[in-house]
C-alpha cells in the first residue's frame, strides 16, 4: 500500500455523496480540505469521528477548512448516518474503494486516515491509521503550524 506524502498532488476523485450528488476534489479549489476516510457509517468509532468534525465545524469554517468523509458505504447508509447525527457535511461513497486505494488507505478495508489538502490540490499533511478522536486535533494542530 503506497502512502502519500506532504507535497504530493492529491489524487482526484468524483464520488456520489449521501444525497446522490457528485462531488469532486476540484469542488474545493481555493480552500483547504480535511479529507478523511472511515470504515463504516454509524459504527462507534466512525460516529465519534464524524460528530467531532460536526461539533468543530464553526472552528473549521473560520479557518476556511472544509471537511469531507469517504467510506465504502452506499448513499443510503450515508444519508441515514448524516440525518441521524445531523452531520451536515459531504459523506462520499467509494463502494469500489478506488479512491481509498489511490490515497493508500485500502488494505482489505479502510485504514482510518485523514489528509489536509490545500486549495491547489496539494497534500499538506497526512495522518495514516489515525484514531477517531485524533482526527480533528491533528488537523487543527497542522493548520496552526501552517499559520506560523
Amino acid at each position: 500500500m503506497a502512502k502519500l506524502q506532504p507535497g504530493d498532488k492529491a489524487p482526484d476523485f468524483e464520488l456520489a455523496n449521501q444525497d446522490g450528488d457528485m462531488v469532486s476534489l476540484s469542488d474545493f479549489s481555493g480552500q483547504m480540505l480535511l479529507l478523511y476516510f472511515y470504515p463504516q457509517a454509524d459504527t462507534p468509532g466512525c460516529t465519534r469521528q464524524a460528530c467531532d468534525i460536526r461539533d468543530t465545524m464553526p472552528d473549521l469554517r473560520r479557518l476556511d477548512l472544509a471537511a469531507v468523509g469517504i467510506s465504502p458505504d452506499a448513499p443510503g447508509p450515508q444519508k441515514e448516518f448524516d440525518q441521524k447525527y445531523g452531520l451536515g457535511f459531504p459523506l462520499l461513497c467509494d463502494q469500489n474503494h478506488k479512491v481509498a486505494e489511490a490515497y493508500g488507505v485500502w488494505d482489505n478495508g479502510i485504514v482510518r486516515s485523514s489528509f489536509l489538502i490545500d486549495g491547489e490540490g496539494t497534500i499538506v499533511e497526512t495522518f495514516y491509521n489515525v484514531k477517531p478522536e485524533d482526527t480533528v486535533p491533528k488537523a487543527m494542530e497542522a493548520m496552526s503550524n501552517l499559520a506560523k
